[in-house]
């Protein structure tokens, strides 16, 4: 809500102050000069003497006379100090009386639900009105008048204001808003007059208002807005202008207000026309020599249907392609002429490039705790080198890949006084990067489960990223230290460390009687090999034992017999990465593909690889929707004479894997029902992402349906597809104040008798 700045207005400020003069030179007697010995304000509470004589253009041993006296009683009003000032003399001596105004001693409100009473006074101390300040009957007023408006604004057009102003002592006053806020007005009825080829509901589900459905109590949208009809009328438009309708015309719109002023009705006439073609189709201007590049560049054609938003879309490709080549400035403007008789549209593309520009500087703003050279590392475009409207957007992605800023825009801004010139303005809004990851829960097999993960992305804004992980149950206990430089070297080598101790103790619960543990290190670095892709070597050790008793799973005997109670192993591995999403927060297009190997060389007692194949796709539709798909394979092999060492096996079921099934639950089990995991995994995704209502401009909030895939496998089992378990259901994605939180609900489609299902299902992390 906003509340105008109020001025006292002039065209009343002047007869007052002529009506003050004239009272003032008569009691002075007209034409009676003398030269002032001194000067004494009287009447003064608050306002310091030294002030008054600042403001007077009148000094000791000036000659006073009507002139003066006139711009004395205007000074003195101007300053909004006083409710009256008068001007005598008396031995020459100079006497000033004055009529404080009252200082305003409260702002309260009565009433008021629909505004937040806080962010009201903030506003009317912005205008004038609020404790401490002047009290001005005028900027009252006004302020009444705008807080009325502003109900009107949300539909309330039975809303009433009124204000008390209640003289206190030592010359104050309250001032109360008492509020009737009324009822909210509904839209009862929104008609589309003339349209012939459309039916009418369809037309409407172009509008964001509409008449009162279940969802109005939240999403708003039955509550009659200017702006927001203004913002339907133009979709309604492009509606027609996308279908072939060139010369569509709205011509007229009504607004009627019921007298019980609780019903709105809308009603939109309009005049579809004809449908048209495109006819010729032409580019002019200056085009750089580059003329069938740009005419490439065109998604319309002759003999095509007419399509305003592909127009549209043609415009922008012309001008980010000039933008390439440094005019960034440069427009594309659709000169259409109609020929009704043929129902054609002759479209000439007249092409301005403007001045070819280079970049001045590139500037960042907003980063209070990340440092400047994390940021700036990332942009590939220049300082003092033309301008490329490419380079700009793939800087701004890339910083928007980091993970550190929950918002990330970018300007580009003439340089003043140069025609060649501009700058590059880049404002990022930091989103807490530190996260401590809680979890309890309860499982038939693992009792009470609690789980923590400290992780700071981006440590003392250097870019660096370190995680202590501590997963404690009766059974399971995982202790894990990573760190992360991202800019080992200068030219983006990063250098990832891995410390970490695992736990497994199933006797605790009776569940079998055997005991893994495993203690490892690794390091890994990593080498950029283009814009989007990296890959990656690394090595590590890692020293397993397992202690087994005459009642531990036969599997876990048989493995001991063969292989002994403990295992070293000496890793080797390798990665490779793509990485082309427009955001790591909540990416809208792009992909994604992470291709991992990793090798237990015969150093080691066992001889042995595991491989793992990701990939994600993120396809938009339109600007609000979002289908994400996503695929995983990983498989483990014994090589020689060794076998896949059990205590290294995937498991599937939860979160990241198939909702609606219990975490880790999928797959084989052993004799005792309990869940092994296997060698092989096949997981894959589907999640449609789409705005909440009321939120729509709010891509960390988002909902989603998906349809997941996946089971584990063992061995010596192939992957069969028919044996895949498969789940369905919702779910919200949100970035909140507390850190990252996704909650889905699922619902298990081919269940067998011996899957665990968990229908509710959710993370959420608490950011510091």
């Amino acid at each position: 809500m906003t509340i105008r700045s109020l001025l006292f207005p002039s065209r009343l400020a002047a007869p007052v102050i002529a009506l003050c003069a004239l009272s003032t030179s008569a009691a002075l007697a007209a034409g009676n000069q003398f030269v002032v010995k001194d000067i004494q304000v009287e009447g003064l509470r608050r306002t310091e003497a030294g002030t008054v004589f600042s403001y007077l253009p009148i000094r000791v041993g000036d000659t006073f006379n009507d002139e003066k006296a006139l711009q004395a009683i205007r000074a003195l009003f101007a300053t909004g100090f006083f409710d009256d000032v008068k001007i005598s003399s008396k031995d020459d001596v100079l006497v000033v009386t004055v009529v404080e105004r009252p200082a305003i001693a409260s702002v309260e409100f009565n009433g008021t639900k629909e505004f937040d009473k806080d962010t009201l006074k903030e506003a009317l101390k912005g205008i004038g009105i609020g404790e401490s300040k002047i009290f001005d009957r005028a900027l009252l007023d006004k302020a009444e008048q705008e807080l009325k408006r502003q109900y009107l604004s949300r539909s309330r057009y039975g809303a009433q204001v009124q204000t008390r102003v209640d003289q206190l002592a030592r010359n104050r006053v309250a001032i109360t808003f008492n509020v009737d806020e009324g009822e909210a007005a509904s839209i009862k009825q929104l008609k589309i007059l003339g349209a012939k080829e459309f039916k009418e509901k369809d037309l409407l589900e172009e509008f964001e208002l509409g008449t009162t459905t279940w969802t109005s109590w939240y999403t708003k949208n039955d509550q009659y807005s200017r702006q927001k009809l203004s913002g339907d009328l133009e979709k309604l438009r492009s509606f027609y202008l996308n279908r072939g309708y060139a010369d569509f015309n709205i011509e007229n719109t009504q607004v009627q207000i019921d007298p019980n002023k609780q019903d709105i009705y809308i009603t939109v006439t309009v005049k579809e026309g004809q449908k048209f073609k495109f006819g010729d189709i032409e580019l002019s201007g200056e085009l750089i020599g580059r003329e069938n590049e740009l005419k490439g560049l065109l998604q319309v054609k002759k003999g095509d249907p007419f399509n305003g938003e592909a127009l549209n879309e043609s415009t922008k490709a012309i001008q980010d392609r000039l933008g390439n080549y440094g005019y960034a400035f440069a427009n594309a403007n659709v000169i259409p002429e109609l020929d009704r008789e043929n129902r054609i549209v002759n479209v000439n593309i007249a092409v301005d490039t403007g001045k070819r520009v280079y970049v001045r500087r590139m500037n960042v703003g907003g980063n209070t705790r990340t440092k400047d050279e994390v940021v700036r590392r990332e942009f590939r475009q220049f300082e003092s080198s033309w301008y490329d409207s490419r380079k700009i957007q793939l800087s701004k992605e890339r910083v928007d890949r980091l993970g550190y800023f929950s918002k990330v825009d970018i300007e580009t801004v003439p340089v003043p006084g140069t025609s060649d010139q501009v700058d590059v303005n880049m404002q990022v809004e930091e989103k807490p990067t530190g996260n401590l990851l809680l979890g309890a829960g309860i499982s038939s097999t693992d009792s009470l489960i609690l789980s923590a993960a400290i992780q700071q992305q981006n440590l003392f804004g250097t870019g660096k990223t370190v995680g202590l992980e501590l997963n404690t149950s009766k059974v399971n206990r995982t202790i894990s230290f990573s760190l992360t430089d991202p800019y080992y070297t200068l030219d983006g080598v990063s250098r990832s460390i891995e410390l970490y101790n695992r736990r497994t103790d199933p006797s605790a619960l009776n569940l079998g009687d055997y005991r893994i543990e495993t203690t490892g290190a690794g390091l890994r670095f990593g080498f950029p090999i283009s814009e989007f892709e990296r890959i990656s070597f690394g090595g590590g050790y890692e020293s397993t034992k397992l202690d087994v008793g005459p009642l531990s799973p036969a599997r876990f005997q048989q493995y001991v017999r063969d292989f002994g109670s403990s295992a070293d192993a000496y890793l080797l591995n390798a990665g490779y990465s793509f990485d082309s999403r427009d955001s790591a927060i909540a990416p809208t297009r792009g992909r994604v593909t992470r291709l991992s190997a990793e090798y237990a060389t015969p150093l080691g007692d066992q001889e042995f690889i595991r491989t793992t194949y990701q990939e994600q796709v993120y396809l938009p539709f339109g600007k609000k929707y979002t289908l994400a798909l996503n695929g995983e394979v990983t498989a483990g092999f014994g090589l020689g004479s060794s076998k896949y060492p059990i205590f290294r096996n995937v498991y599937a079921g939860g979160i990241g894997t198939v909702r609606g099934y219990r975490s880790s639950t999928l797959g084989p089990r052993d004799t005792d029902n309990v869940p092994t995991g296997g060698s092989k995994r096949l997981i894959g995704n589907a999640e449609f992402f789409f705005p909440v209502p009321g939120m729509n401009k709010d891509r960390t909030f988002r909902a989603f349906t998906f349809l997941d895939a996946g089971n584990v496998y063992q061995s010596d089992e192939k992957i069969n597809l028919g044996s895949l378990r498969y789940a369905t259901g919702l779910g919200i994605s949100w970035l909140s104040p507390v850190g990252p939180l996704k909650f889905s609900f699922g619902i298990p489609l081919n269940k067998e008798p011996l899957d665990e299902v968990q229908r509710i299902q959710f993370t959420i992390g608490t950011g510091f």
